[in-house]
């Protein structure tokens, strides 16, 4: 499924950080991002998380949620949090139903192989729960900012 701006966003409901679940309808009448990202604890997701985290009052200052989403455990996103002090809530998608439905879980290739996995994307959802702006191929340098600027434009 691909989505496009002004889709409605799909509905999901999953464990987050601490087990505590996480829904779309948690969000009703608020903007928020989601971003996705392959793996806690790595390189890139750790850098793009800690944006987030550094920048996560000015999004609430526009009335903005931020939660991360990614296949990691809720066991391993506790510890990404713990680690690395982090403030966004993050969501468990071991099953990858969430990933699917935002299109995000797709063939990657890298070094020769080709296999699955998320590509790094962020979402941005408007006060009516729809999408509002789509980034995805995400490159970390400046993607925060970017964010930021369309969150405050809406």
């Amino acid at each position: 499924m691909t989505l496009s701006i002004g889709d409605k966003a799909p509905d999901f409901s999953l464990p987050g950080n601490g087990g505590k679940p996480i829904n779309l309808s948690d969000y009703a009448g608020k903007k928020l991002v989601i971003f996705f990202y392959p793996k806690a604890s790595t390189p890139g997701c750790t850098t793009e998380a800690i944006d987030f985290t550094a920048n996560l009052a000015t999004f609430e200052a526009t009335g903005c949620s931020v939660i991360g989403a990614s296949k990691d455990s809720v066991k391993r996103q506790d510890n990404f949090i713990t680690k690395n002090d982090l403030g966004v809530r993050l969501v468990s998608d071991e099953d990858g139903a969430m990933l699917e439905a935002y299109g995000v879980w797709q063939e990657k290739k890298n070094y020769g192989k080709t296999y699955m996995g998320i590509v790094r994307s962020t979402f941005l959802i408007d006060e009516k729960g729809c999408i509002s702006q789509i980034w995805d191929k995400v490159r970390v340098k400046g993607h925060v900012d970017a964010v930021l600027a369309a969150a405050q434009g809406i």
